[in-house]
């Protein structure tokens, strides 16, 4: 299994999980002393550490190279990678966005890009993308991030439909709040700039940080249901991970369904006649 964004949260409690479950785990991430930290205790014969940034397209083709060096093949591929970028849509620069894209969107492609032929080799696998509740429901503050993770379900469930004849399977896997780093001071980033008529709302920061450390997800527990997701036959081609998530996404798709038959006849009025 090869996971990345093993630093923290939900990569390094799958690592974990993995490996208890007798798994060969190849963790991933940028910074090796953060990734020896987070999964400290769990030394094995069954691990390999190996340094990636998913936003350069050439690390990731070396990092899957060192993963088949080191155990042969990859049976499964945890794309986790990723942060956060809060603010206002009007209050992002280009440079913000571009640079979430790289790593949320890009980072998945990347990955994916050097997996995607081994597994053909092999005529197995299974590709696990991270998305989030953020990727199928908008939420203030979050249109980057939304798009980039809204990008990822839509590149999961293509993709799926591509490889399955390979024997390749595509799961997204949507966490709705999970206690992760995700919101801490030192990892979640912000809108540099601001815009008079947005602040009588007060500052995404002030919102958004006041969730950390207070999210209902337990990353152990998720962690754990990666792996059994790992090991199915046939698994999901989305899980939403969490009660606030199912709960959120049953609402969205109800009213989605409710606008729709509203509007049925003016959708139904487009067709042209032939």
């Amino acid at each position: 299994m090869v996971i990345t964004g093993t630093s923290s949260g939900i990569g390094a409690e799958s690592a974990r999980a993995a490996l208890r479950a007798g798994d060969r785990v190849v963790a991933t991430g940028r910074n090796l002393d953060k990734m020896s930290n987070a999964l400290r205790g769990v030394a094995s014969d069954r691990l390999a550490v190996v340094q990636l940034d998913v936003a350069d397209a050439i690390q990731a083709k070396a990092a899957v190279d060192k993963a088949i060096e080191a155990f042969g093949r990859i049976d499964v591929l945890v794309n986790n990678a990723g942060y956060s970028l809060l603010g206002n849509f009007e209050e992002l620069t280009t440079a913000e966005i571009d640079g979430l894209i790289s790593t949320n969107l890009y980072g998945v492609v990347h990955v994916l890009r050097a997996v995607l032929p081994v597994m053909r080799k092999q005529r197995s696998g299974q590709i696990i993308n991270v998305s989030s509740l953020a990727g199928i429901i908008g939420f203030k503050h979050c249109g980057a991030y939304s798009a980039a993770k809204f990008a990822v379900e839509g590149l999961s469930q293509s993709v799926a439909q591509e490889v399955a004849q390979f024997g390749i399977t595509v799961t997204a896997v949507a966490p709705g709040f999970f206690r992760t780093d995700l919101l801490d001071d030192q990892n979640a980033k912000y809108g540099s700039s601001t815009i008079d008529d947005y602040a009588a709302e007060g500052s995404a920061k002030a919102m958004w940080s006041g969730y950390n450390g207070k999210q209902q997800g337990d990353p152990a527990k998720l962690g754990e249901a990666l792996v059994k997701i790992a090991g199915m036959d046939n698994p999901p081609k989305q899980f939403l991970a969490g009660r606030d998530a199912v709960t959120a996404t049953r609402a969205a798709l109800e009213a989605r369904l409710e606008e729709i038959r509203a509007f049925e006849d003016l959708s139904n009025s487009t067709d042209g006649s032939f």
